[in-house]
């Protein structure tokens, strides 16, 4: 019953997501004005809610690996996993799409010297380091509790990253969580329908690997019974 339950909502989020996404990307070219002048700027519609959902995925699997040391259910050990994956998978696309805009805007692929784009990448490294860690320990409780542990020191990195573009000195990326003065309204609205669409998306995917890893983990328990 649950599984069900869980397959139909990530059914109808899929559908929303796909709702979302389409409408928010056709207000971003066709409604939303083209800022500064620069036409890869668009890309922005799709960089800061793809990033900002990494955050929200690695803000939800440190959420899962507190749940499994405070109550030590196991299964807040796979929920936490699969939001780290899910994270390190919007984080990769938050690197791609940002070295695309920085190549168009700036001329190159990336510069060490923002500390936002370094920042991010320090991040994503060390969550990427959380599958190296949790696949070199048999699985079990100790491993549970190693990634665990693991998943909220990350925790602390992602404020300093999210902070970091609000402290830099250059103008990379409007601060639109504060209505920075530069964003118009129609940049705003398409900003925010996407980034919903964006969260929505990452929502459905989570239940969609959550719901195949158990039922993987459920076939496995039935072929060694059988054996």
């Amino acid at each position: 019953m649950s599984t069900s339950l869980r397959n139909n909502g990530a059914a109808l989020l899929s559908v929303l997501a796909a709702g979302l996404l389409v409408a928010g990307f056709a207000l971003a070219f066709f409604w939303a004005p083209e800022a500064r002048g620069d036409p890869a700027f668009r890309i922005f519609y799709l960089h800061v809610p793809v990033a900002l959902t990494a955050y929200a995925a690695f803000g939800w699997g440190g959420w899962k690996a507190l749940r499994l040391l405070w109550t030590r259910e196991e299964r807040y050990d796979l929920e936490s996993y699969v939001a780290i994956h899910m994270g390190v998978i919007f984080g990769l696309l938050a690197l791609v799409t940002g070295s695309v805009w920085a190549r168009y805007t700036w001329g190159v692929w990336w510069t060490w010297d923002e500390r936002q784009l370094v920042l991010f990448l320090v991040l994503f490294l060390f969550y990427s380091a959380y599958f190296m860690l949790r696949f070199s320990t048999p699985p079990g409780p100790r491993r549970a509790r190693t990634s665990a542990v693991y998943a909220l020191f990350g925790v602390a990195l992602i404020p300093v990253s999210f902070l970091a573009i609000r402290l830099a000195e250059r103008y990379i990326h409007p601060v639109v969580l504060t209505r920075d003065p530069k964003i118009e309204n129609e940049m705003l609205v398409s900003f925010f329908v996407c980034l919903a669409g964006m969260l929505v998306l990452a929502g459905a995917l989570y239940l969609v690997e959550l719901s195949g890893k158990r039922a993987d983990a459920r076939l496995r328990e039935l072929r060694e019974l059988l054996t």
